[in-house]
């Protein structure tokens, strides 16, 4: 019955056999817990008391087997513990500083309306909504909903987008087309606000079978765990190539701090979303050299990049200096967003001296291809600060605003947020990261105008400091923009 219980539970928990892997531990106390429980069971220990010795000479092995391996685990925090390898921690991600506008590599450049192509004009939220009522042209809508926790902002044609995938309603309707998987997944153009369910098979391409939505065989982490049942993986996204054939791309993880600290990507599985027998694993080292895969942007996720930047912040004064005295300690805010740059998709947030979080000190912008970081120098207001004062021109309509977006208009840091009402688009604004005071925002109300907007801002920063911004408004966008 242990056994059984066991490959059950190993089916369903799905832990990497890896000794790094916290999951591990679980599942053997899950399996000698089944052991116990069962020998306990079938020698009615609990009811003749005469069996008690035996069921504790046959407890004895599970018990020691326990203790040897939560011997091993405390060993391994302790070894790992940021209290002896501070050091290590702090240098897991190497950042370069820099002033703001030092280099436009890693921050979209304004100086005309068509730089705008390459920022996202909505968030996350505003793409779902977009999305979800896309997804009423597909034939089946009754039987999928839009898988938002796997959702990826790619670069795609130039263009930012937002991949969604599917999932099923519930198990019923999965026990229905199950057989057939899923026959599309939604594209968001965060730039044209414009969504497009993707029909596979008009494109030439089967239906997705393997999907974080399924249940059994084809679900993603199982594919994973039975082809690789050693590696440690980090959170899928899901991905297209450039002809809009759909991936799975996998982070592998490897504890590289002791035994289960300092988590880092040290290469990625890609799964071809159509075909589960189609999976291959890249080394960092093979990713950068193969041209035909340049197209993957997430390689590390943006939990585990805030994670990383978070440990050089903290602790590259030393253990002791993270906590007392705090000299030079950064954080960043409290969220993030995305910015495409060139063929390359980078992850930025404001970064926070810890004894004075009402406003930043810079943005800490990390490529999630290449890891390559670089803070930014400049002092400012935060992320929600910019967002406050973007809701306070509009505060008699209640609308809301995303989660700003840096840009960089003609050397001038400023904040680009949508203001939404339900999700809506209704304006833009721009707030100056150094000024919070100076915030405009399009007027028109029925037809939120990009270039209204700029051109109200342009204006506000000339009036503040007396700068001439060599910035072209009157380049044509499409008809789309705030349609």
């Amino acid at each position: 019955v242990a056994v059984i219980g066991g490959v059950i539970a190993y089916y369903f928990m799905l832990p990497a056999l890896n000794f790094k892997a916290i999951e591990l531990y679980y599942y053997i106390a899950v399996v000698l817990i089944i052991y116990g429980v069962m020998t306990i069971l079938t020698t009615q220990a609990f009811m003749k008391p005469e069996y008690i010795p035996y069921a504790k000479k046959q407890l004895k092995a599970p018990i020691i087997i326990a203790l040897v391996f939560a011997l091993v685990l405390g060993i391994g925090y302790v070894v790992s513990a940021p209290l002896f390898r501070a050091k290590d921690y702090s240098e897991i991600i190497s950042v370069e500083t820099q002033n703001f506008g030092e280099s436009d590599k890693s921050i979209t450049t304004i100086t005309s309306l068509e730089d705008f192509k390459s920022v996202p004009m909505i968030d996350k939220d505003a793409a779902l909504v977009l999305a979800n009522k896309k997804l009423g042209e597909l034939e089946k809508v009754s039987q999928f909903v839009i898988d938002d926790k796997y959702s990826t902002q790619i670069n795609y044609k130039g263009n930012p987008y937002r991949i969604f995938p599917l999932k099923y309603g519930d198990v019923f309707k999965w026990i229905k087309n199950t057989r057939d998987g899923f026959p599309a997944y939604v594209a968001v153009n965060m730039y044209t606000q414009e969504a497009d369910v993707v029909d596979l098979a008009k494109n030439g391409l089967p239906n997705i079978k393997v999907s974080t939505g399924e249940y059994l065989n084809e679900r993603l982490d199982r594919v994973l765990r039975f082809k690789f049942p050693t590696y440690m993986f980090g959170t899928p996204s899901l991905e297209i190539d450039e002809s809009g054939h759909p991936y799975w791309v996998c982070e592998r993880i490897d504890k590289t701090i002791g035994l289960v600290g300092g988590s880092d990507v040290i290469g990625v599985v890609l799964v071809d979303a159509c075909d589960k027998n189609n999976i291959k694993y890249y080394s960092l080292d093979q990713i950068r050299g193969n041209e035909n895969i340049q197209w993957i942007d997430q390689i590390y996720s943006e939990d585990l990049l805030v994670q990383q930047y978070n440990y050089y912040g903290k602790y590259r004064g030393g253990f002791i200096n993270g906590y007392i005295g705090q000299e030079n300690v950064v954080s960043t805010t409290y969220g993030s967003s995305c910015i495409a740059s060139g063929d390359d998709v980078w992850l930025y947030t404001g970064v926070t001296s810890v004894t004075n979080d009402d406003s930043i000190i810079g943005f800490a912008i990390i490529n999630q291809r290449t890891k390559e970081a670089v803070f930014q120098r400049i002092a400012g207001t935060t992320e929600s600060g910019a967002q406050t004062s973007a809701q306070g021109i509009v505060s008699d309509k209640g609308w809301n605003a995303t989660f700003p977006i840096l840009l960089n208009i003609d050397g001038e840091a400023t904040y680009f947020m949508a203001l939404k009402d339900n999700n809506v688009v209704k304006s833009y604004a721009m707030v100056s990261v150094e000024r919070v005071q100076d915030a405009v925002r399009s007027e028109d109300d029925a037809n939120p105008d990009l270039e209204a907007c700029l051109k109200a801002y342009v204006n506000k920063v000339k009036l503040s400091t007396k700068k001439i911004l060599n910035v072209d408004y009157n380049a044509v966008l499409p008809d789309s923009i705030g349609g």
